[in-house]
């Protein structure tokens, strides 16, 4: 009897079995009809992670180096050497030294002008320099390069150098022009290279002295420039034959 009792004990399961037996299969069921209706839907990526594709989409990537359609042309810096050269057919270039700004407070407020500083060459011996005034920087510039082209002097050079050394003087400032052996390059400062260059030089050494005004340092290289004479000159004006070689530049 003991044994008969048992055996029932042994098959017997727990009241909830059969209602988690039965609720599987209908959760098997009903996962089909979820992914035959649509499926998992995916998922969105927040708005600050698609932000960044649509800024490389439209070129806002470009930058100072430039390679998007929206950022800025690729280029050197604002202090890029003869970035505001210009060169017409006759060969003529142009550069400007300095703009400057001039403010007249009238009655309704302030009315501004601008002055432009302008050296005009040929790079073959022909060099002047301008000034120009006017209310907007282009009429400016361009009334500058009119006036230079007008006052243009005939340089004597060598080669690709100067001469001779040669002190020129304009207010407060002075320049000292000295020659150099072929390879050496132009030595100046922002006011005096485009004078020297637009002279034709290629090889020179200068040195400023005093005021450090665009406007005397320019003038002042003018009038060491004009200053330049070459050998028959030196000649004619002193009534003297110099030996072959006189003023040459020693090289080792």
């Amino acid at each position: 009897m003991a044994e008969d009792q048992a055996q029932p004990s042994e098959t017997q399961q727990p009241a909830g079995a059969p209602a988690e037996a039965a609720a599987a299969p209908a959760q098997a069921a009903q996962a089909p009809e979820q992914q035959a209706a649509g499926g998992e839907q995916p998922q969105q990526q927040p708005p600050q992670q698609q932000a960044p594709q649509e800024h490389q989409r439209r070129g806002g990537g470009g930058g100072r180096g430039g390679g998007g359609r929206g950022g800025r042309p690729g280029g050197q810096r604002g202090g890029g050497r003869g970035r505001d050269r210009d060169r017409d057919e006759s060969g003529m270039e142009s550069a400007v030294v300095r703009i400057y700004r001039c403010a007249k407070v009238v009655k309704g407020g302030r009315t501004f002008s601008f002055g432009a500083l302008v050296v005009a060459g040929d790079r073959k011996g022909n060099v002047g320099i301008g000034y120009g005034k006017a209310n907007e920087v282009p009429m400016a510039v361009e009334k500058g390069t009119k006036d230079a082209r007008k006052q243009m002097i005939k340089v004597n050079l060598k080669g690709t150098t100067i001469p001779h050394t040669v002190k020129g003087t304009a207010g407060a400032s002075t320049v000292i022009l000295v020659p150099a052996r072929p390879g050496t390059g132009v030595t100046a400062g922002k006011s005096v290279r485009p004078c020297v260059e637009l002279a034709g030089i290629t090889d020179i050494l200068t040195k400023a002295y005093g005021s450090t005004s665009p406007k005397n340092l320019v003038k002042a290289t003018m009038a060491a420039l004009t200053q330049l004479q070459n050998k028959d000159q030196v000649e004619n004006s002193r009534g003297v034959q110099l030996a072959k070689g006189a003023g040459e530049l020693v090289t080792a």
